[in-house]
């Protein structure tokens, strides 16, 4: 079922977009990259540098998966904001290859310092990259596999890609709902994440964000901070018990359905941060092309173009 793409506006809205996420569904990532482009229409993308995807071997690199990513979206006319270092988006959050996890602290820090080296420098003649994003949710000690916080490494990190790349502004998340990056290093741009429903332990309940507080986190990012800030990641998917791609349309819709897409957008628009980067694009596509029912997507873009 085809549908005339509608552009959506890259000063307002983006994606992401992860190849990580498009296996656990079973996507072709060229497909459904291609398809956010030209049906859904983005024109903004963030998009994910994982180590452990191209230097599996120590010194061996092989950045093809990333190289089309980049390639499709400056033919496309797409705005990207590329992720760098080790915490990224996506299960397991710390993307580290397993022999670089096996060395001494302070090896590590001096190979990430190295793979981050070797992707700014590969990439930065891309015009249309508006952003690096460092090391998602940095501090965030409570999610995530090999989770390893390291300030001192975080400062060293900021330094080398503001040497690398000195004209590009570095984008960080704040790794809760509450706080402002004081502490160095201090970003150029504060990335806030916006969840409404989750699952915990004791079943679904609202996440606490509220749209009045990020409004005021947003306007003192800018009268303290002199920094803007930013909707880098709003929940447009599931947070189901299991996984999605395991769990029924039945469970998906406890915690995102096409009301749900809305009510977000809608609470996200109040916050007047913009651009908001969305989160949720595989499994979109997923329910597109697996259940041949267009719902979810046109609740998308209905709630963004509207």
């Amino acid at each position: 079922m085809q549908h005339t793409p509608v552009i959506i506006d890259p000063q307002r809205f983006g994606a992401s977009f992860s190849i990580k996420q498009c296996r656990n569904f079973g996507l072709d990532p060229r497909e459904a990259f291609e398809w956010l482009i030209k049906e859904a229409g983005f024109r903004r993308f963030r998009l994910m540098s994982y180590w452990n995807e191209h230097e599996k071997r120590q010194g061996e690199y092989n950045f093809a998966e990333l190289d089309w990513q980049m390639e499709t979206a400056a033919k496309e006319g797409c705005l990207v904001t590329l992720c760098l270092g080790v915490r990224q988006p996506r299960w397991p959050e710390n993307h580290w290859p397993d022999w670089a996890w096996k060395m001494p602290k302070d090896w590590r820090t001096e190979e990430i310092l190295k793979y981050i080296t070797t992707v700014v420098e590969r990439y930065k003649h891309y015009d249309n990259i508006v952003s690096y994003q460092l090391e998602n949710e940095a501090l965030l000690r409570s999610f995530g596999k090999r989770p390893e916080i390291d300030r001192k490494r975080l400062r060293r990190e900021f330094k080398l890609v503001k040497e690398l790349d000195p004209n590009r502004p570095i984008v960080m998340s704040t790794s809760d709902f509450w706080g402002l990056p004081i502490r160095q290093p201090r970003p150029d741009i504060i990335g806030f994440s916006y969840y409404h429903t989750v699952h915990a332990k004791r079943g679904y309940r609202s996440a606490n964000h509220q749209e009045w507080l990020h409004r005021f986190r947003g306007r003192l990012s800018q009268k303290l901070l002199h920094r803007p800030a930013f909707i880098h990641e709003l929940q447009l998917e599931p947070w189901c018990p299991q996984a999605i791609w395991k769990s029924s349309i039945l469970e998906q819709d406890k915690s995102m359905s096409p009301a749900f897409i809305h009510r977000n957008v809608r609470l996200a628009r109040k916050t007047g941060l913009y651009p908001i980067d969305l989160w949720g694009a595989e499994w979109w596509y997923w329910r597109y092309k697996s259940t041949k029912d267009p719902g979810i997507w046109l609740a998308v873009q209905s709630a963004l173009t509207n």
